[in-house]
């Protein structure tokens, strides 16, 4: 893993789990679920990488079920407008990640 990654991975790290350095969108069926801080938990814990669903090592992905639906997470790094990709995400100043929770049945 070169340092870039390593950086990526950090972030994303931290951004998952405490929900710091980055902004967090719920979907409506995440939302219309009985316990939503249950799932926004699995989300802050998930440590479940592989080769699979974590191919270039960034963290920036998971999958779980809960209660019967599959929940995906995904991690987005945008500029700091929000209107387009940053040019690079190793950099907190320049870069706002968001941290979206759905179902898998809204992807």
């Amino acid at each position: 893993m070169n340092d870039r990654t390593t950086a990526i991975r950090s972030l994303n790290d931290l951004a998952r789990s405490t929900f710091l350095g980055c902004r967090v969108m719920i979907t409506q069926g995440v939302q219309a679920l009985d316990d939503v801080g249950a799932v926004l938990e699995r989300v802050r814990t998930f440590d479940a990488f592989d080769g699979d669903n974590d191919p270039y090592g960034e963290h920036d992905f998971g999958s779980f079920v809960h209660n019967g639906e599959t929940i995906f997470w995904k991690i987005d790094y945008y500029d700091r407008t929000l209107t387009a990709g940053s040019e690079d995400p190793t950099d907190p100043e320049a870069t706002i990640r968001v941290l979206t929770v759905m179902l898998a049945s809204e992807y």
